[in-house]
C-alpha cells in the first residue's frame, strides 16, 4: 500500500495500526500552516483506509506539541488584509473555522485515535489531544491552555471539549490562569487515561492498547465511537435512539457470527477490515 507523504508529519501502517507522528521536532512540533492541513489529510486517509483499524498520534522529539507556530499568527494579518474591515473579519472567521475543522477531522475519523504524549502539550497541542479518543502520557508531560498568555480566547475546540473530560470548573481555571498541569494531576483530573513510567514504556504500552483494539470487530469499534460522540452532544434518550438505529442496521453482521464461532471454537476471532 502506498502511504501518503507529508512535509510536517510521518505516517506508518502496520498490523491495522496507523501511526501519525507530528514531525517538526526542532520546533517542538509547533503547528504551522502545513501541519494543520496535513493533520486533516492524514485522518481523512485513516478514516478512508479499511486496513487502518486504529490510529496512534504522537510527536517526534522532546515535546508532543508546543501549540500554534507564532510565525503563522503573524502571517494571518497579511492574509486577511482588506480595505473593508467587515470583509477582513469575515476572512478571519473563515480561517478560524478551517483550523477548527482540521482538528475535528480526528473526531470525524471513524477509527479510534490514541494520543501518546510527552513533554509540552500546550495551547493548540492540548486542543489537538482533546479531539482524541484516548490519551496517555509520559511522566514529563505538561498540559496548559496557553492562549490566555497571548491575550487570546482558545478557539479551536479546547474550551468546548475539555469540560466533557475534566469538568467546567477546572476548564475555566486552566483557561483563565494558563497554569501548567503535570502528568500526575492530568491523570487525577481524567485528562489522560494513564501515566506510564517513562517514554519508552509509554510507546510500548500505547501500541499494546492499539493492538487490542485492532483485534476487535472494526464494524463494532466504529459503531462505539459514533455512538459515544453522538451521546456526548445529545440527551440520553436521543443517544438511546441513535444506538438503536445503529444496531438495527449493523448488529446482525458477519462479525457477530465470527465472534460467536470463535468463542465456541476457543480461538481468536478473525474479522475483515
Amino acid at each position: 500500500m502506498k502511504l501518503p507523504v507529508f512535509s510536517t508529519l510521518s505516517i506508518t501502517l502496520n498490523e491495522g495500526i496507523a501511526e501519525v507522528c507530528l514531525n517538526r521536532p526542532d520546533k517542538s512540533n509547533a503547528m504551522n500552516d502545513a501541519m494543520w492541513q496535513e493533520i486533516r489529510q492524514a485522518f481523512d486517509w485513516v478514516d478512508a483506509t479499511p486496513e487502518a483499524r486504529v490510529a496512534i498520534l504522537s510527536g517526534a522529539g522532546k515535546n508532543f506539541c508546543a501549540g500554534v507556530d507564532l510565525s503563522m499568527l503573524g502571517s494571518i494579518q497579511e492574509r486577511i488584509g482588506h480595505a473593508d474591515g467587515a470583509r477582513s473579519r469575515e476572512a478571519l472567521r473563515r480561517i478560524i473555522r478551517d483550523l477548527q475543522d482540521c482538528l475535528s477531522s480526528i473526531e470525524r475519523c471513524r477509527k479510534p485515535v490514541l494520543a501518546a504524549i510527552q513533554g509540552a502539550c500546550v495551547g493548540g497541542g492540548l486542543g489537538l489531544v482533546a479531539c482524541c479518543d484516548l490519551r496517555y502520557a509520559a511522566p514529563d508531560a505538561v498540559f496548559a491552555i496557553k492562549e490566555i498568555d497571548l491575550a487570546m480566547v482558545a478557539d479551536i475546540g479546547t474550551l468546548q471539549r475539555l469540560p466533557h473530560l475534566i469538568g467546567a470548573g477546572m476548564t475555566r481555571e486552566l483557561a483563565y490562569t494558563g497554569r501548567n498541569v503535570s502528568a500526575d494531576e492530568a491523570e487525577k483530573l481524567g485528562l489522560i487515561n494513564f501515566k506510564f513510567g517513562d517514554f519508552s514504556g509509554l510507546t510500548v504500552a500505547v501500541r499494546k492498547i492499539a493492538q487490542t483494539i485492532a483485534a476487535k470487530s472494526p464494524r463494532a469499534i466504529r459503531g462505539i465511537k459514533a455512538t459515544m460522540n453522538h451521546s456526548r452532544d445529545h440527551s440520553v434518550d436521543d443517544g438511546l435512539m441513535h444506538v438503536a438505529d445503529v444496531n438495527a442496521a449493523t448488529l446482525l453482521s458477519a462479525d457477530l457470527a465470527e465472534a460467536i464461532a470463535a468463542q465456541k471454537e476457543k480461538r481468536a476471532p478473525r474479522f475483515e477490515d
